[in-house]
């Protein structure tokens, strides 16, 4: 739960900032002068890709937790198994036997998305999030039928 109120906050933050910026390229264009125009329409593009990466990444954002959830009904969510160290923090050497047992069971049934979902959070206890992205795009990917690049 507080994972999501931080992402809402960060989400409203961001709009609000988007809405801002946005207000200052209008601001800009409306002076009239070449340069300022110029610079109103280079501003006004910061708001449109900003929003867009908002939008994509919040459908990332629900498209995962919906299959952690079916997966969650089916039982089958991956099992905290992974040691601590006395601050808290996951193990480095327990992250790695988990992952690769996880990479041992994507590679066995490499087209169903729940080893994929499984593999991705392997891959984020490992700390290494950008593997862990490509990991449940491909997990969304298999689980809505679309085909995946290898």
């Amino acid at each position: 739960m507080r994972a999501k109120i931080s992402y809402a906050v960060t989400a409203a933050v961001l709009v609000v900032y988007f809405v801002l910026v946005g207000s200052r390229g209008v601001m800009l264009i409306q002076s009239g002068t070449v340069v300022t125009v110029t610079f109103g329409v280079a501003v006004l593009i910061l708001p449109v890709i900003g929003v867009w990466f908002l939008w994509k990444n919040t459908q990332f954002v629900r498209r995962a937790n919906a299959l952690a959830a079916e997966l969650d009904a089916e039982g089958g969510l991956p099992v905290d198994e992974l040691r601590r160290t006395p601050g808290g923090r996951i193990d480095r050497d327990s992250a790695d036997e988990v992952f690769a047992r996880r990479k041992a069971e994507t590679e066995a049934a490499p087209d169903d998305w729940r080893s994929w979902f499984r593999l991705a959070v392997a891959y984020h206890d490992a700390r290494d999030t950008p593997r862990a992205r490509k990991a449940m795009q491909r997990a969304i990917a298999l689980h809505d039928g679309r085909t995946v690049d290898a």
